[in-house]
């Protein structure tokens, strides 16, 4: 279902790129954007789901079905009523907001008052997102990952159709892509609504802020935030910073971010939303020979997944976006530009990956503080290496994300190891060797048979045939290579510690 949902991603920043280019039109919806992005990963990727999921596990053993019910009608009507008050002042604040998330478009005049008018028009989503959040976590806490894993299609799908039909009608034609915004807010947070009414736990809002779970989830939510998060914030620097470099730094930005976010969401995503639930009655039950043991099979997933993905992101980023964007207003140029800060982004992608996975392993156990710690400690890393976009530009950006994050997970790892939470199964020295072989063959390969100075040459059907062939070729490769040095799939089983 993920798939499914980066796939129609990736269409819509195709047509995006096809109709409206990369420009100051574009840089101005993707400011705009960036709010509304930016609370849906920061809350529907991780945030509400570590602030809820252990205290709905507590509830699950202690009063059942009623017990949750209740949780989820006094958080609800509490996050409803934030939820609007953001909103609102999206609305009323979006020329300050603007000036803050891009400073650099306060003396571009046009730009600065367009991406005003789209963030006004996106602000519904900001009440929507919060409870879109809980509702997909409670769902996952019982076992119910394929709807909310597949409700952010709803954004792309809607988005889409906007971009085709209701554009060309309008007299700036990017605004139709904040109104899709808004309208597939609230279709997915209807969808979501089926599921839970089916469960029983669907009930009328009560607002309560001093109930004891409001309070509980509430205290966990915050440091949960900053604790999964870092990596956004730093994005939204990013952003922040481009707004002052040449035009067209924020698109390329948003495209290369676009193009590392696919493994993120398919691999990190993904395995961080099943292992929270896993982890939380791990630790609810007190078993933590077993709660280690799943976190070793989500790093072996990780390393498994995660080096070949940035191997072919360093060596795949211009043909990956010639396949997927150069088309009509998408140069060759922007493909150039963007490449850069594509390999820039991709030497941190272990790192947020590692993030996503360990991260659960302090919050499940209501451990906020040591996440909160080394996330702030990553944020400042990559705020001083910042000034590598004097010499890198928008490049220098990317790779100062990545370093952060590279930071982050190695002081989250470090931390686990030292308190006992987590104690490696045996193998890894040979497990990491066999993928490390497997990616040096692969990239020989993929080097020896890539020509990238072609691919702006060749028609758009060719590129996207090209580019299915060399991937397909990486894959081929690091299996048999994977095979042939012993690695086998009874190497990524489940097992309890010590077996």
């Amino acid at each position: 279902m993920t798939l499914i949902s980066r796939i129609l991603g990736f269409l819509r920043d195709m047509l995006i790129a096809r109709i409206f280019g990369a420009d100051w039109m574009t840089d101005a919806f993707f400011v705009a954007f960036k709010a509304p992005n930016f609370f849906r990963r920061l809350l529907s990727e991780g945030a509400v789901s570590h602030a809820c999921l252990p205290i709905i596990e507590d509830y699950k053993n202690r009063g059942g079905d009623f017990a949750v019910r209740s949780f989820v009608s006094k958080v609800s009507a509490s996050l409803l009523v934030v939820s609007l008050l953001l909103g609102i002042a999206a609305v009323l604040l979006a020329p300050s907001a603007i000036v803050l998330l891009a400073p650099g478009f306060a003396w571009q005049g046009r730009t600065h008052t367009l991406a005003t008018l789209l963030l006004q028009l996106c602000a519904p989503y900001l009440s929507c997102i919060a409870l879109t959040a809980l509702f997909s976590s409670v769902l996952n806490a019982y076992g119910k990952f394929a709807i909310p894993a597949l409700v952010p299609s709803i954004l792309n799908a809607v988005m889409i159709l906007a971009a085709i039909w209701l554009s060309p009608s309008l007299d700036e034609p990017v605004t139709a892509l904040a109104i899709a915004v808004s309208v597939a807010g609230l279709i997915q947070l209807l969808i979501l609504m089926v599921p839970l009414y089916r469960l029983g736990l669907l009930s009328r809002p009560k607002i309560d802020f001093y109930e004891t779970a409001v309070a509980r989830f509430c205290k966990n939510l915050l440091p949960s935030i900053f604790s999964v998060s870092a990596t956004q914030l730093n994005l939204l620097l990013d952003t922040l910073v481009a707004s002052m470099l040449a035009t067209g730094s924020v698109s390329w930005l948003y495209y290369s971010d676009r193009l590392v976010e696919f493994p993120l969401g398919i691999l990190g995503i993904t395995l961080s939303t099943v292992l929270l639930p896993r982890l939380a009655k791990c630790h609810s039950c007190d078993k933590s020979s077993d709660f280690s043991s799943v976190l070793d099979w989500s790093l072996r997933c990780v390393l498994l997944a995660g080096m070949p993905a940035t191997v072919g992101m360093m060596l795949l980023a211009e043909p990956i976006l010639s396949a997927l964007f150069q088309y009509h207003e998408f140069s060759a140029h922007d493909v150039a530009m963007a490449g850069q800060s594509v390999r820039g982004y991709a030497v941190g992608l272990m790192g947020c990956l590692l993030v996503k996975v360990l991260v659960p392993g302090f919050t499940v156990r209501e451990d906020f503080k040591t996440p909160v710690r080394f996330g702030v400690y990553a944020m400042l890393v990559s705020l001083l290496l910042n000034v590598l976009a004097w010499p890198f530009a928008h490049a220098g950006l990317a790779l100062a994300t990545s370093l952060g994050a590279l930071t982050n997970a190695g002081m989250l790892l470090k931390a686990l190891l030292k308190k006992g939470i987590y104690t490696p199964h045996s193998g890894w020295p040979a497990f990491f060797l066999r993928i490390t072989a497997a990616c040096l063959v692969m990239s020989a390969v993929l080097c020896a048979n890539l020509k990238p100075e072609l691919w702006s040459q060749q028609p758009a059907s060719v590129r996207v045939l090209n580019l299915m062939a060399e991937i397909g070729l990486g894959m081929v490769v690091y299996a048999l290579v994977l095979a042939a040095v012993g690695l086998r799939f009874s190497h990524l089983q489940l097992r309890k510690h010590g077996d």
